[in-house]
């Protein structure tokens, strides 16, 4: 997964996806290519729902 997502985002996402036991068993090269998918569609929610949290509040 190279360095375009954080340890701590990929440990913290790893559970909720079910794939702690791989990476603890065999690192992260162990990961299917279908779950670095899911991660990193994870990782993006989460960095969206970031910025909606820091967005200033719009005027209509």
């Amino acid at each position: 997964m190279g360095k375009l997502m954080s340890e701590e985002l990929k440990w913290q996402l790893a559970p909720k996806l079910g794939v702690r036991p791989t990476v603890e068993q065999g690192g992260w090269g162990a990961v299917s290519a279908r779950d670095c998918g899911r991660l990193v569609h994870a990782a993006i929610e989460v960095a969206e729902e970031e910025m909606l949290r820091q967005a200033p509040p719009r005027r209509i």
